[in-house]
């Protein structure tokens, strides 16, 4: 059992892209992307002056990735010939010198043509950086896996064989020894950042490999790798990492690790959020065929949490390999359907009316003067005015929205043109408002999402807890974003992270830990509220308490609070077996027993749930009828039991 135990631990930690983790005895051969414990504890290293003159990222550039289709042979990216396809990047809108932002970071593609020194081989370079800001975002690729044909074929063996085993519902393998997963994971190695008060502080930077990486935690796939012997039908993964920054510092300069098999294309300041709560968020849970829209608009209906005095939304392309046409957007307050309350108001992007995004990437639109009430729901618009025929969703919205006929609908005041519904949300994810104490993200799975609660009601438990907040004043009035995704695990994907799928169960929790809980738009606390769907479908109580570990040692290493709830009871549901059980049971009391778990606070949500009588299954009361899902009766219970102190 100890050696399954390791193994697991092993391959999650590796094949999660750039996660920030304590250096402890387990994971110190393996860990990626972990800042020092000086800077963990919010400390710095000791003053020290800088050695060398820091440079322009771009006056250090030393490599060349990418070539066009036509002379493949003018770029060695890893030193055996391989490069990206100069093609395959401006299909994904990743054209020289575009501005991208990836996990609220904004990065530069290189201005550099096909064929010229486009990123740097990391060897202690000092580079010159400026800002404020939570952490320093990182677009890299590593070519530390095997070198040549042979080593990346047995890469992409071991990829798909794990595919295998998610579309079969198992956990991830455990037949790689550490070495072997490591020559496939990443390249890492340690920097330090120079602030401007003299100070420093250290940081682990770990790119996943351009062939072998987790497809789940890429910022963008690209379908062709060129060689000078001709292009292989083959995936090219870039990668965005954050590492953290010491909190209210001003960046003077960032010196790189020593690694030349760690390859820098940009790097920047990522700003933190201040002046701006979350009030409403859904997670990218997969990338399914839509539509197909032509020409149309769409009106989306979501529930604010916190309200302020401006807005701006946030829209992702992720998973995409295509960029997205935004034509124009609104936001207006609902009076009922598609119907607003008052004329839409218009937002824009950079002054523009509308935006692209490409692929991989999202977009921020323009603070918006807009009073945005509280527990209220908003009509949030926008025209794809070319043709979209698969896009990045959130499956389970518990809400309808409208879809309407051909033309730029998004500042119409009455619903007419909005003749088709859907129950997803393309697209949004994110919903802020200024002002206000920050937010807490509640990570789940179905329980948290909504499912079984009414539609159009909103009555999922984050909306209770939200209500709550709202109406008090012991603590201060957080917004709450809800990025729970039905079907989710902890520690397995249930959708591989790229192409078209008709799965919405998401890529882990570890794997979308990243973009949905440390690149929130003010978060402070986490709630982790997940465990069932991994123990239902074979998961050990032992990988689950792996996972949980990491989740908590990642959130904490970036200054947030991290509360952990116990899994709910699931009697009666066809997966829910007395084995399960077990596992289910002993997974709650490690929870509890708080061993060295990493968490601030426990949430007993089993406890909330169970039936005194028969514990392992919920009570009646609070039972959807399936006895897995609390209906609307047992989610409000589960909201009324958190001590609002803990968050």
């Amino acid at each position: 059992m100890r050696r399954r135990v390791w193994g697991t631990a092993v391959v999650l930690a590796l094949l999660s892209a750039a996660v920030t983790v304590p250096a402890t005895a387990a994971t110190a051969a393996t860990t990626a992307t972990a800042e020092s414990p000086a800077v963990a504890e919010g400390h710095s290293l000791p003053s020290a002056p800088a050695k060398k003159q820091p440079l322009p990222l771009a006056r250090h550039f030393d490599n060349t990735a990418v070539s066009d289709d036509a002379r493949p042979g003018e770029a060695d990216f890893d030193g055996s010939g391989g490069s990206l396809s100069a093609q395959d990047l401006t299909a994904a809108g990743w054209t020289p010198g575009r501005s991208l932002t990836v996990q609220g970071a904004r990065l530069a593609w290189p201005r550099r043509a096909a064929g010229e020194p486009d990123n740097v081989r990391a060897d202690g370079q000092s580079v010159r950086v400026g800002g404020r800001g939570d952490a320093l975002a990182f677009l890299v690729a590593g070519t530390g896996g095997d070198r040549g044909d042979a080593g990346a074929r047995r890469c992409r063996d071991h990829e798909r064989a794990e595919a295998r085993r998610v579309e079969h519902g198992r956990g991830p393998g455990t037949d790689w020894s550490a070495p072997e997963a490591e020559q496939c994971a990443a390249a890492s190695g340690t920097g330090v950042v120079r602030y401007t008060n003299g100070s420093r502080s250290s940081y682990r930077l770990t790119a996943s490999d351009w062939r072998g990486g987790p497809l789940a935690t890429k910022a963008v796939a690209l379908p062709h790798i060129n060689t000078p012997g001709g292009q292989l039908t083959e995936k090219a993964r870039l990668y965005v990492v954050t590492v953290p920054l010491v909190q209210g510092r001003e960046v003077a300069s960032v010196e790189l690790p020593r690694n030349p098999d760690l390859h820098v294309f940009a790097l920047s300041v990522r700003a933190d959020a201040r002046g701006w709560t979350g009030s409403w968020a859904a997670s990218t849970s997969g990338y399914t065929a839509v539509g197909p829209w032509t020409d149309r608009t769409l009106r989306l209906v979501v529930h604010t949490s916190a309200g302020g005095p401006r807005v701006r939304i946030r829209l992702d392309n992720t998973f995409a390999a295509a960029p997205v046409r935004i034509g124009s957007a609104t936001v207006a307050v609902q009076a009922s359907g598609a119907n607003p309350r008052s004329a839409p108001v218009p937002l824009s992007f950079g002054g523009a009316a509308g935006t692209e995004i490409p692929a991989g990437a999202q977009a921020f639109s323009d603070p918006l003067a807009f009073d945005v009430p509280a527990d209220a729901n908003l009509l949030v618009s926008f025209h794809l005015p070319g043709t979209v025929t698969a896009a990045p969703l959130h499956s389970l919205a518990v809400q309808t929205s409208y879809v309407s006929t051909p033309g730029d609908h998004a500042g119409d005041g009455t619903p007419d043109a909005y003749t088709s519904t859907i129950t997803n949300w393309p697209l949004l994810t994110g919903v802020d408002v200024g002002g206000g104490p920050g937010s807490v993200v509640l990570l789940g799975d179905s329980i948290t999402d909504g499912e079984k609660s009414t539609r159009d009601a909103n009555r999922r438990w984050p909306d209770v807890l939200a209500a709550r907040l709202l109406n008090q004043s012991v603590v201060p009035r957080y917004g709450v974003l809800n990025h729970g995704i039905s079907a989710n695990r902890v520690v397995s994907d249930r959708y591989t992270g790229d192409g078209v799928s008709t799965d919405t169960g998401g890529v882990s929790a570890l794997h979308r830990l990243d973009r949905d809980l440390l690149a929130q738009t003010s978060a402070r606390t986490v709630v982790v509220f997940q465990g069932v769907n991994d123990v239902r479908w074979g998961a050990s109580a032992e990988q689950v308490v792996a996972g949980l570990r990491e989740i908590a040692d990642r959130a904490r290493g970036r200054g947030l609070r991290v509360l952990v709830a116990t899994i709910a009871p699931c009697e009666g549901e066809a997966r829910c077996t007395a084995a399960v059980d077990a596992e289910r049971v002993a997974v709650n009391q490690w929870i509890r027993s708080g061993d060295g778990s990493g968490f601030d606070g426990v949430l007993d949500f089993d406890e909330v749930l169970r039936d005194p009588e028969r514990p392992a299954r919920i009570l009646p009361a609070y039972d959807s009828g399936d006895h897995l899902h609390p209906g609307d009766v047992g989610l409000a219970a589960l909201a009324e039991s958190v001590d609002l102190r803990l968050l």
